[in-house]
């Protein structure tokens, strides 16, 4: 019945149908027919793949102005409606015309304005589906009244909660708060669920922060006693497994890493091309289909890491005992062999089930420390250190080739916050990015583009790492932004990423540089899971897979399952292609949607700890670089990468107007310039610690 009536809808866009025209067109007869058409047709309406006029008749919501999708609500009051189907570009939703919802609500929307070559623009007429049924927050009285100051600083309305609805909290404490009614007399009116803690407690601000996203810090009871199942390496597990035990083969990870999923091991051969040896965590041995760990991690979708904790994606067991390639212990592994020539090209592989017992625990500082000369560390692992500089020459070799083909390198700064016994934040650090965290990245990028490589000329359902070309009006942009800044890019009808990747080095060590690079990062779409390859376009690879850490995320999970599946138990079998390619479409979605959920967390976390710690310098003053321009202020980054709002109403020595193309404020009497990559010195006004904002001034 769904479907026809979805024919008879489509067939003329212009023509609108009743309920009896439908009725004749369908042939119903019977009472009990007309009553299954009713409700279809309800269905269809609240489910927005119809509309119904006040006639009350029916019409597919892509034929008309109409359309459905997901509100990204921002800070400010606007917001943004990504369409469902994706027949438009997003629409642009005026802060009067949100009624009511809140941000990830499923919405429809009535396209107002639609102009050719800009951005249309819609109301919201109701929401299909609410994204949040809790708000966390700050509980507050006014009048007799509880009020709830939520941490989502999108949320307007005033939220209450009724005298009687407290649940045992008290002012100033994080609560959970279940919303009851979204919409009382123009407020959200809610009852608290759980008290999180007070606000000034040590750990609160990050687990309100955790709460929020609906992420549970625990595991429970039953998936805790399956993952402690595991104790140690059976003689049965090492069946039909390469024994690689007695290589040197290595970890390096960083010096509080606790997870050891990927080992190493690089020798140079007698024809001169190199052997990389990447053995990879064999997590899908213990972590089986459609098992309770297996609908945890699918749950949970990734590790989430944050100042001062970790979140793991599996219990503490598996991720830092039974899967970790620590040293001295049997580890099940995947082993993907490369041969590599000089030129970077991979010449031979395998990819085979391995078990490997970690030679050493090495880290990044100890081996760059090695390689700026510390001779106690060489002494100490001298046995290791002529393979250190085989790494070093071969991970030298793959960079070029990436090179040669645009692959692009951002170079960003991330920060290493330190807290005290309390949680504050007491020192931020840029974590430093030396040779032996480039050589890792390399042999990790080659492994994942050769297992998704090889899965790919089989033909069957598989999960890529994809990444789309960006928008031509973002490039544009960026172009004209890098011209104003004195860097242009050879003018042709597509930038190649090659090109891109040249302005790059071109502003390397300029003011420009962290401005291009991080407008540059703005100008990409985000790379997703994805069922279909259509390549990676930030590395220049035209097959690209997750396949390195699969104690972190799931999808690296699911690429050794199908690993397994597909070449270590030769099943190829009709029902099993048919399984992946209708699961797989599912797992992209979900698993993209975790690592998204994620990268918004650790970033509100650390936003937050940054301003915590800045707050400690209030009036203090700062150099720092502009790195970012808008037409409601500039935004400043400090060496430490603490970043601030100077707000245009501070900019008072003169008038100030936004030029949207050049991405700059230019002085309307002295002709004085604002833009990406100035230096600026800056005072700290005020830090919104909860919120991680931070107001400078420049001096």
């Amino acid at each position: 019945m769904r479907e026809k009536i979805i024919e008879i809808l489509d067939k003329d866009a212009t023509i609108k149908s009743s309920i009896e025209t439908l009725k004749t067109l369908l042939g119903i007869e019977s009472s009990e027919d007309f009553k299954l058409l009713f409700k279809t047709l309800n269905e269809l309406v609240d489910q927005a793949f119809i509309i119904e006029s006040k006639s009350h008749e029916y019409s597919l919501i892509k034929n008309t102005n109409f359309i459905v999708g997901q509100l990204d609500l921002k800070e400010r009051g606007f917001g943004f409606v990504i369409d469902r189907d994706k027949n438009i570009d997003d629409v642009f939703i005026r802060r009067d015309d949100i009624n009511g919802a809140m941000n990830l609500d499923l919405v429809l929307v009535y396209i107002s304005k639609y102009r050719r070559g800009a951005r249309a623009e819609g109301e919201i007429r109701k929401v299909i589906e609410r994204r949040y049924s809790h708000i966390i927050g700050t509980l507050g009285y006014r009048n007799g009244m509880g009020i709830l100051f939520s941490d989502d600083k999108t949320i307007k309305q005033e939220i209450i909660i009724k005298k009687g609805n407290y649940n045992g909290a008290y002012k100033n404490d994080k609560v959970k708060a279940k919303i009851i009614n979204y919409n009382f007399k123009g407020k959200i009116e809610c009852e608290v669920s759980e008290v999180i803690g007070n606000m000034n407690d040590a750990g609160v601000d990050i687990l309100s922060k955790i709460l929020k996203y609906n992420i549970d810090p625990i595991f429970s009871d039953i998936v805790l006693e399956e993952a402690n199942k595991y104790q140690s390496v059976s003689k049965a597990d090492l069946e039909g497994r390469t024994d690689l035990r007695d290589e040197m083969i290595i970890t390096i990870d960083g010096d509080d890493s606790k997870d050891f999923d990927d080992a190493v091991i690089v020798k140079q051969l007698e024809n001169g091309n190199y052997k990389l040896g990447v053995s990879i965590a064999d997590v899908s041995h213990y972590v089986t289909k459609d098992s309770i760990l297996d609908d945890e991690a699918y749950r949970r979708g990734t590790s989430i890491y944050l100042p001062g904790r970790v979140i793991p994606m599996l219990p503490v067991n598996l991720s830092n005992n039974i899967c970790s390639l620590v040293p001295g212990e049997d580890r099940l592994t995947i082993t993907c062999d490369m041969e590599i020539d000089k030129s970077g090209k991979v010449v031979n592989y395998e990819i085979y089930p391995s078990v490997i017992n970690s030679f050493r625990r090495m880290t990044y500082s100890k081996i760059n420390k090695i390689f700026d000369g510390d001779v106690d560390l060489a002494e100490e692992y001298v046995e290791l250190v002529g393979m250190f500089y085989d790494m070093r020459n071969l991970a030298k070799v793959l960079r070029k080739k990436r090179q040669t083909y645009g692959s692009i390198n951002f170079e960003t700064d991330e920060a290493y916050i330190t807290l005290d016994e309390n949680g504050r934040a007491v020192d931020i650090k840029l974590r430093d990015r030396g040779i032996s965290e480039k050589l890792i990245e390399e042999f990790m990028l080659k492994a994942n583009q050769v297992v998704a490589e090889h899965v790919f000329w089989l033909n069957l359902p598989f999960i890529y790492r994809v990444h789309d070309k960006p928008k031509e009006e973002k490039i544009e942009r960026l172009l004209r932004m890098s011209a104003a800044l004195g860097f242009k890019v050879k003018g042709k009808k597509e930038i190649t990423n090659l090109e891109l990747q040249k302005l790059l080095d071109n502003v390397k060590g300029s003011p420009a540089e962290k401005g291009i690079n991080l407008l540059m990062l703005r100008s990409m779409q985000k790379a997703i899971y994805s069922e279909n390859n259509i390549g990676h376009y930030g590395l220049a690879f035209t097959h690209y897979t997750h396949f390195t850490s699969p104690i972190r995320r799931y999808p690296d999970l699911i690429v050794h399952r199908l690993l397994r599946e597909y070449l270590f138990m030769d099943n190829q079998s009709l029902d099993v292609i048919n399984y992946y390619t209708d699961e797989m479409p599912d797992i992209a979605t979900s698993t993209s949607k975790s690592e998204r959920q994620a990268v918004l967390l650790e970033r509100e976390v650390v936003d937050m700890k940054k301003a915590e710690y800045i707050s400690k310098y209030i009036n203090k003053e700062f150099d720092g670089i502009i790195s970012s321009v808008t037409g409601f202020g500039i935004y400043v980054t400090l060496p430490n990468t603490v970043e601030g709002l100077v707000h245009i109403t501070e900019l008072d020595d003169d008038y100030y107007v936004y030029d949207e193309n050049l991405m700059m404020l230019i002085g309307e009497r002295k002709k004085k310039m604002y833009r990406i990559g100035d230096k600026v010195t800056v005072r700290v006004m005020k830090a919104h610690i909860s919120e991680g904002d931070v107001d400078f001034k420049i001096v």
